[in-house]
């Protein structure tokens, strides 16, 4: 097993091979999917930016295939354990199909109310798709009284363009785990995951490929470590 507690900046593909077999307790991760090409963003996003929002693009290392790591994350994940991938509307019904190939029963499909509409021809976009599946045996969630629509505001100031809220991987990761629980995220992005992990007693291993957020996500774990030092003196 790799080391815990650590963020590797590396391709998920090959650091989830040096994982064993089911040994992961938990998966919550918000994979890179495509989204609804966009036009130029008004030259406040630069030239690379405004390429890949034309190709429908949120990131520069945006093209690998859910078929390519999904059976991955079957693979590592004990028996009976759960799974919790984000997804988008355009990426929805590939996703569902995917995730069944890979062998994961699907529980349902919850919903993140992120409260920050996106201008849209038709309905502005508020929300987001988290799809809850499992490995093997099914099992209850911790609090079963949770919704299954998670009003959770997005976060403001972000150092990610999808940065989830610290919250709403708290409500994830708390209903399908215990404390000391081991937590995959291959695309830990700016490490809201970890993070998540860290206030809930939980260990994790996360993987990302772009260094700039690799860094971001350690600093932030190590600020988010010191102020924990200060509040306990």
């Amino acid at each position: 097993m790799l080391p815990l507690n650590t963020i590797y900046n590396q391709d998920c593909l090959i650091g989830m091979k040096q994982i064993p077999d089911n040994s992961i307790d938990l998966v919550v991760t918000d994979p890179p999917y495509k989204t609804t090409s966009r036009g130029s963003s008004g030259g406040t996003g630069g030239i690379l930016k405004d390429e890949l929002n034309k190709k429908g693009m949120v990131f520069e290392h945006n093209s690998i295939k859910f078929s390519e790591w999904l059976p991955e994350l079957y693979r590592v994940l004990k028996e009976g354990s759960h799974a919790y991938i984000m997804t988008n509307n355009k990426n929805l019904k590939d996703m569902l199909i995917e995730i069944e190939n890979a062998n994961f029963e699907i529980f349902k499909t919850l919903i993140w109310a992120k409260n920050s509409p996106i201008t849209n021809m038709y309905y502005m976009d508020s929300h987001e798709y988290i799809i809850f599946c499992r490995k093997g045996k099914a099992k209850r969630i911790n609090n079963c009284g949770t919704k299954s629509v998670l009003n959770v505001d997005n976060p403001r100031n972000k150092v990610h363009p999808t940065e989830k809220p610290i919250e709403l991987m708290k409500i994830l990761i708390e209903n399908s785990s215990q404390e000391n629980d081991i937590v995959l995220d291959p695309f830990m992005g700016a490490g809201s995951t970890a993070l998540a992990c860290k206030e809930s007693n939980r260990q994790y291993i996360g993987f990302e490929l772009d260094t700039n957020y690799f860094n971001i996500a350690n600093k932030r774990i190590e600020n988010h470590t010191q102020q924990l030092m200060i509040g306990v003196d």
